[in-house]
């Protein structure tokens, strides 16, 4: 047996004739005259479908492309098919419209209308239109209809308490229902003239308004795995700093990531003094860095997440990252979750606000380090459309580490997203607190067959200093939202518990590098799951 799978031409009539005849024997035989299929092959050749099995046609798929908006949801058959005219084709509609599938009834075991489906996804994905919309019957809804009203009989059948042959398998082929639609068909009294107006939504349809310059779904990351070692002055630490930014740039990478604390080696010269008086000299250095760090996003065409340092705002303490992005603009933020260590040595104290960022690259979030520990906040910026997480983080031990790395990958995993973590290596001998350093930066992704069977991407060497360079796509996130063997955002019960910020922030700006700007003050925030 040999199946294929292709478009239709005119000299199939005969064979779809015969085919018709027999599908709709049942309801008077009628078919399409020749004249109509051949005005859909006249007008729109490529969305018209075709199974020949074995030179023989006995499957068919037929549609028109329609400006939706023009009929909305309530229509009936002959209205979206212009009376069987089909004029209400439009070369530049935004919705795929089906108004035919049929199977002959000797091959309904092969699966057919099945690859027919498929066929037209694919098309709808090249043809970048938003769905596939088309009215279904439910031939097995006279069954029921003395008992059942048509929202009940279809709760039935999405529950798989009744089988419908047309309902059931377009609900199996991920359309769902938007509307029930009365006398679409007159004459179905199958269907008690009811039909159900299904959808199926491109996931990859792109807005031609809301396009941004970096339209590409994979995204290149460079993640420093950063060697801890002692520096004359600020000029050779940015220079080594620098270095890395050309590497990852002539690698074409669109973000480059630096670990928590890169910066401490500049605290040697203070190293006669009180841990917590040293840290808040380091602080002085924050905002020159960070300007820095903007200069070299723009000269290298990269967004540098900029790892974190000190900061002190109004006499307070707190350990920042900032996002420096490669158009000149940046943004801050003050890790939540202080440890202990940070508390005792240097007396910090957490931020309050957590928030996604607009990047080119589409929207990412960042948590630093003992952060990424805490489910709650992860979830927040999974809701708020994050598609890559970064994680800047230090830690001395492997016991630290390994805290790190496992709730990294949880976190990629229950909310659906990339996570990379970057963290330093190396001795730091003549800096209290920061003496000994160990680190496996990587690259975490989902676990789901679009993805790798560990659920990484990508690792460094441990203990070693190095550029991991990895590419993240950006629209396996899009397939695994919906079409994912679990569907862990889709899935979560929030009729049953949620995850919310109890009290809202002060909506921060899109800030430029400028020294004369000071960081923001908002409102406190706590994370909180009901």
């Amino acid at each position: 047996m040999h199946i294929q799978v292709r478009t239709l031409q005119k000299d199939d009539y005969q064979d779809l004739k015969e085919a018709m005849v027999e599908v709709y024997s049942v309801i008077g035989g009628d078919y399409w005259e020749k004249s109509k299929i051949n005005k859909l092959l006249n007008i729109f050749p490529e969305g018209q479908f075709c199974v020949e099995v074995d030179g023989r046609v006995v499957a068919c798929a037929l549609a028109i492309r329609v400006r939706y908006n023009d009929f909305g949801d309530t229509h009936t058959y002959s209205e979206i098919t212009g009376g069987y005219t089909f004029k209400t084709h439009n070369d530049e509609g935004d919705y795929m419209y089906g108004i035919e599938v049929f199977v002959h009834p000797d091959y309904r075991d092969l699966r057919l209308g099945r690859r027919l489906y498929d066929a037209r996804k694919e098309l709808c994905e090249q043809l970048n239109l938003k769905g596939i919309v088309a009215g279904g019957r439910i031939p097995n809804y006279n069954k029921y209809s003395d008992d059942l009203s048509p929202r009940e009989y279809i709760a039935k059948v999405k529950q798989k308490e009744i089988y419908d042959p047309t309902l059931t398998f377009q609900l199996s082929n991920d359309f769902h229902v938007r509307k029930v639609l009365r006398g679409y068909l007159p004459g179905d009294t199958e269907s008690k003239e009811y039909a159900t107006l299904l959808e199926w939504i491109n996931i990859y349809y792109v807005d031609e308004k809301d396009k941004k310059p970096h339209t590409d779904s994979i995204i290149r990351l460079g993640v420093i795995q950063w060697q801890m070692r002692l520096f004359k002055n600020l000029d050779a630490f940015m220079d080594q700093v620098e270095f890395f930014a050309n590497a990852v740039s002539d690698y074409r990478a669109d973000f480059m990531v630096l670990p928590e604390f890169f910066n401490t080696p500049l605290m040697a010269e203070f190293n006669d003094l009180p841990e917590p008086v040293a840290i808040r000299r380091l602080a002085d250095y924050t905002v020159p860095v960070r300007d820095r760090l903007c200069e070299l996003a723009i000269s290298y065409n990269v967004n540098i997440v900029g790892g974190s340092m000190p900061l002190l705002d109004d006499g307070k303490l707190y350990n920042v990252a900032y996002l420096c992005r490669r158009d000149g603009s940046f943004e801050e933020y003050r890790k939540i979750h202080i440890t202990p260590n940070e508390v005792k040595h240097y007396g910090m104290v957490g931020g309050n606000e957590i928030r996604a960022f607009d990047t080119d690259c589409g929207k990412v979030g960042m948590v630093i380090c003992y952060d990424v520990e805490f489910p709650e906040l992860g979830r927040i910026l999974a809701q708020q459309g994050i598609q890559i997480l970064f994680v800047p983080f230090l830690t001395d031990t492997q016991n630290g580490y390994s805290r790190v790395r496992h709730c990294a990958q949880a976190r990629a995993i229950e909310n659906e997203c990339y996570v990379a973590i970057a963290g330093c290596v190396g001795n730091l001998p003549k800096v209290h607190n920061m003496d000994i350093n160990f680190a496996q930066s990587a690259v975490f992704t989902p676990s789901d067959f679009q993805f790798p069977t560990n659920a990484v991407k990508a690792e460094a060497t441990p203990n070693t200093e190095m550029v991991l360079i990895a590419d993240v796509d950006l629209s396996l996130l899009k397939e695994l939202h919906e079409h994912g063997s679990v569907q862990v955002m889709k899935d979560r019960r929030t009729d049953l518990y949620d995850v919310k910020i109890k009290k809202t922030a002060r909506k921060a700006v899109e800030r430029k590098a400028d020294p004369e700007n000071s960081p923001e003050q908002v409102a406190p925030l706590i994370v909180v799951a009901n």
